[in-house]
């Protein structure tokens, strides 16, 4: 058959149904789509390193002489590994293959060989797990080689045959931009830009490509978060007077922040606004925002109006519907849960009273959103940890109103001038101050050979009547690196050998919502002495008792994560540490590590992960909860941003509703990358 750009994915050859659910995987689902799925880098193995040169711990490429095999032999757990030597004149090489056994088999003794992949050992013998590997003939024919994300049993390499089968088809891609606009930025045509994004037969091609569709995609974004603001302008089904918070405050054991009462009057000036509330609560770890969510509950209720909080987890849910009982008991209001994992019976009667009235507040996961759930009079929604969810999900927990409060909230800090360019669809109130008593948490980095030490240190917090995390950055081996430390192992391994008389508990997002529940339940009412954990544990979990966070594998996670889960620990009265675990021996991995020990200001820990990490590694793949974007980095892009910023608005401008036969493309570009979160207008 021929094919098009809304052809099927599995009518590509050598696809068919079964591949075609791993592309699903990757929201690929047409060739147009697979024509969209960008590269994430670019092997150039023309620029090879001598094997002793190569960087330690980063992906790159080596030339050498294979010296010889070993034969493949089976380990424990049922793998099987396979060993070999490669040389050049200065150093030596050896290759490990883990559950590959045929690697090796058209490898041959004597001939050069191209090797990528991330290097470790010593300067005397470098050592590479699983390298990809190509001859100097397959180089010199095509020596840049795009590496695409891929996903449990797609790998790469078949992302980039398929995507070989129907490149030709970029003559049919329509170009969104004016040629004007084109012309006055020096832009190629989208089809030569897409076929030299996979295709590239030099690096400045890649440059080129890059900039054009990275520019096209921002100023997509930019225009559709301006038409989203605009909707925002009518007026809202909330109308509400604003109230003196004097009661609320005075109802606390303790005063609020001087930032909290600041930002809880712009939220209160908001809610007494003609348009709907659309605001951005951003604060560090710790710094009091579910208070000022109460406060903003508390001022719908005293207008009659319902509220809802939305959170990412159920763990999350919980502790929210507890705190925010405890907070809004005094004033009658009812607080009702609502999650997916709730009893039927238990679903019934939140559902009823929601749609009843007597439900003042629903705090609940995704479940809020669900066709099931209708709300009296619902006049505030409240999303925590937005950057966790979709501008659909917000989108769709408006919906269930006609145009209500919306407040949203993070605690991943970002600069404040990329806050206003990333969230140009709200305001943006900050909490720059922790509450009065609120300790910093003591930040080491030690290797692994200090962990007998640590679990020494450890058991005496235990002894006191403390408790403690441990945080891995797998479920389970991969069985390509043995380095990486997974909860499911190191519980057995190494947790229970070490402390065996202490109660240890595992934690991880493979277990169902019950068992997650039943867990962290347990380790709230000191059941538990320890908790070995995935990051599932870094959003909001509050247990005062706990003092030492230990992570381990810490060069795996971004400072924003570590600094996250730092934020864990030190929620009570007594002193609190976090300890980083890392062997790894690259300077930039152990300078951002110890950046981290030396600063708690989580602004200040954004701002260096923004400044030295990697495109992607800052934001991560959710995008703070705008429309995925294929290329753009919003973390590394800013200049771009910018500029599509100001494009964005000239053109709204001139046409408000993008009607121009001019702005046609761009309408239709708009339309599919938020298509997810509804009619933009």
């Amino acid at each position: 058959m021929d094919l098009g750009l809304n052809t099927d994915i599995q009518f590509i050859k050598g696809v068919g149904p079964k591949l075609a659910e791993k592309f699903a995987r990757l929201g690929i689902r047409t060739v147009g789509d697979l024509l969209g799925h960008y590269p994430r880098k670019y092997i150039d193995y023309s620029q090879a390193y001598p094997i002793a040169q190569a960087p330690f711990d980063l992906d790159c490429c080596v030339k050498g002489e294979l010296v010889g095999v070993e034969p493949a032999r089976r380990i424990p757990g049922g793998r099987t590994l396979q060993k070999a030597l490669v040389r050049d004149d200065w150093s030596t090489l050896q290759i490990t293959w883990f559950n590959n056994p045929y690697a090796a088999k058209k490898l041959v003794p004597g001939e050069t060989y191209y090797f990528e992949g991330r290097f470790g050992g010593n300067l005397a013998r470098r050592e590479v797990i699983n390298p990809l590997i190509r001859t100097q003939e397959q180089v010199d024919q095509t020596p840049l080689v795009a590496v695409y994300p891929a996903t449990e049993g797609l790998p790469s390499g078949v992302i980039g045959r398929c995507v070989g089968r129907v490149l030709d088809l970029t003559r049919e891609l329509e170009d969104p931009l004016p040629e004007e606009m084109r012309r006055r930025f020096r832009l190629p045509e989208k089809s030569w830009a897409v076929r030299a994004i996979h295709t590239p037969a030099r690096p400045q091609e890649v440059a080129e490509a890059r900039r054009r569709l990275i520019y096209e995609e921002l100023l997509t974004l930019q225009l559709g978060i301006f038409l989203m603001r605009g909707r925002s302008s009518k007026a809202t089904g909330a109308p509400m007077v604003e109230y003196d918070p004097a009661p609320f405050w005075g109802s606390l054991p303790f005063s609020p922040t001087g930032a909290q009462q600041r930002a809880a009057g712009e939220i209160f000036k908001d809610m007494s606004g003609r348009p709907p509330m659309n605001r951005l609560l951003q604060g560090d770890v710790g710094s009091g925002k579910t208070l000022v969510a109460a406060a903003a509950v508390w001022m719908a209720a005293k207008n009659g109006y319902q509220s809802t909080l939305m959170a990412p987890t159920e763990i999350l849910a919980r502790q929210h519907a507890e705190t925010l009982d405890r907070l809004l008991a005094p004033f009658g209001i009812a607080v009702v849960l609502l999650t997916g994992g709730m009893k039927a019976a238990e679903k019934r009667n939140a559902l009823a009273a929601i749609e009843d009235g007597r439900a003042g507040l629903v705090v609940g996961t995704h479940a809020v959103i669900s066709e099931k759930v209708t709300f009296a009079k619902l006049g505030l929604a409240v999303v925590d940890e937005q950057h966790r969810f979709g501008v659909r999900q917000r989108n769709l927990l408006a919906d269930k109103a006609h145009q209500p409060h919306l407040l949203v909230m993070s605690a991943t800090p970002i600069p404040r001038t990329l806050g206003l360019l990333l969230y140009g669809d709200l305001d943006i109130s900050i909490l720059d101050e922790l509450p009065p008593g609120r300790k910093p948490v003591k930040t080491w980095f030690i290797t692994g050979k200090k962990r007998r030490d640590l679990y020494g240190f450890l058991d005496k917090q235990m002894a006191a009547g403390h408790q403690a995390y441990i945080v891995c950055p797998a479920i389970e081996e991969n069985g390509q690196d043995d380095s990486l430390q997974a909860v499911t192992t190191y519980l057995e391994e190494v947790a229970r050998p070490l402390l065996p008389h202490r109660r240890i508990g595992l934690m991880h997002g493979k277990l169902k919502p019950a068992e997650k529940a039943a867990v962290m339940d347990a380790f709230k009412a000191g059941e538990l002495d320890l908790l070995v954990s995935t990051t599932v544990i870094e959003v909001g979990v509050d247990v005062p008792n706990a003092t030492v966070m230990v992570i381990e594998n810490a060069e795996r996670f971004g400072l924003s994560a570590l600094h996250q889960l730092r934020g864990r620990v030190g929620r009570g009265s007594a002193a609190a540490c976090c300890i980083l675990i890392s062997d790894n021996q690259n300077d930039s991995v152990r300078q951002r590590l110890q950046f981290l020990c030396r600063t708690p200001d989580g602004f200040a820990v954004a701002r260096y992960d923004l400044e030295t990490r990697g495109p992607g590694d800052f934001f991560g793949s959710a995008q703070h909860g705008l429309p995925s974007l294929r290329i753009a980095d919003l973390a590394t892009d800013t200049r771009v941003l910018s500029a599509a910023q100001k494009e964005a608005q000239a053109i709204l401008a001139a046409d408000p509703r993008l009607d121009s036969p001019d702005h046609q493309g761009l309408a239709a570009q708009v339309e599919r990358l938020f298509e997810a979160a509804g009619p933009l207008n």
